[in-house]
C-alpha cells in the first residue's frame, strides 16, 4: 500500500502521474485529507524548497515538483471543508505595467502555497491600479510585485505610493525580481525583499511575525 512518504517522494522527483495515483490510494485507504496534504504532499514540496534555495534543484524540476504537488491537493480538496484548511496568511502577487515575465513570481506563489499561504496571482503587466482594484478585493496580508526589467521596476514605486494614498499601508509591501536590491526596495518604502523564492517565503513569514 502507498505510503504518506511514498507520495512525498513522488513530488520530490516530479512524478505527476504517480503522485495522482498515490495520492488516490491514500483516499481510498481512509487516510485523513489533512495528512495526504501536510505529511504527504506539502512535505515533499518542502524538501524541494530546501534544495532549490541550496542550489541542488533548479526551476524546470521546481516547477514539474509543484505541479505533482498541486494535482494530488486538486484531488484531496473536495474532500476538506474550507475551513479545516489552515492559512498562514494571504498574499496577493502580480508582475508590474510594462513586464512580461512571470516564472520569479510564479515560483514565488507555489512556495508559498506549499508552506500554507493562500495566494491570489493577479497575473502580469499590472499597473498600479490594478495592484490597488486587487488588493480592495481580496484584503490581503502582504502584497508582492515581481519585476525583471530596469525600465518597469519603477512602477513599483508608483504603486506603493498609491496604496498609502488610498489608505491601504496597513498591507505589508514587497518586491523581488532580478534587478531589485534591498537598496531599492528601501528608496521605493517597501516592507521587504526578497532575492529568491524561498528567501520570499522567510519574509512572508516573519512580517506575519509566524
Amino acid at each position: 500500500m502507498a505510503t504518506l512518504e511514498d507520495l512525498s517522494k513522488c513530488v520530490i522527483s516530479g512524478n505527476v502521474a504517480k503522485a495522482k495515483k498515490l495520492t488516490q490510494e491514500l483516499i481510498d485507504a481512509g487516510v485523513a485529507p489533512l495528512d495526504i496534504i501536510n505529511q504527504g504532499l506539502i512535505a515533499g514540496m518542502n524538501v524541494v524548497g530546501v534544495r532549490f534555495k541550496n542550489g541542488e534543484m533548479f526551476v524546470p524540476e521546481v516547477m514539474v515538483a509543484a505541479k505533482a504537488m498541486s494535482q494530488g491537493i486538486e484531488m484531496v480538496k473536495p474532500l476538506i471543508a474550507e475551513t479545516d484548511m489552515p492559512s498562514e496568511g494571504k498574499v496577493l502577487l502580480g508582475t508590474v505595467k510594462g513586464d512580461l515575465h512571470d516564472i520569479g513570481k510564479n515560483l514565488v506563489g507555489i512556495m508559498l502555497e506549499s508552506r500554507g499561504f493562500t495566494v491570489i496571482d493577479i497575473g502580469i503587466d499590472r499597473s498600479p491600479e490594478d495592484f490597488i482594484k486587487a488588493i480592495k478585493e481580496h484584503q490581503p496580508d502582504i502584497m508582492g510585485m515581481s519585476a525583471l526589467l530596469t525600465t518597469t521596476m519603477l512602477h513599483m514605486k508608483d504603486t506603493i505610493e498609491l496604496m498609502k494614498e488610498e489608505g491601504l499601508g496597513h498591507v505589508k509591501a514587497i518586491v523581488g525580481g532580478a534587478p531589485i536590491s534591498q537598496d531599492f526596495a528601501d528608496e521605493v518604502g517597501a516592507d521587504g525583499y526578497a532575492p529568491d523564492a524561498a528567501s520570499a517565503v522567510d519574509l512572508c513569514k516573519s512580517l506575519l511575525g509566524k
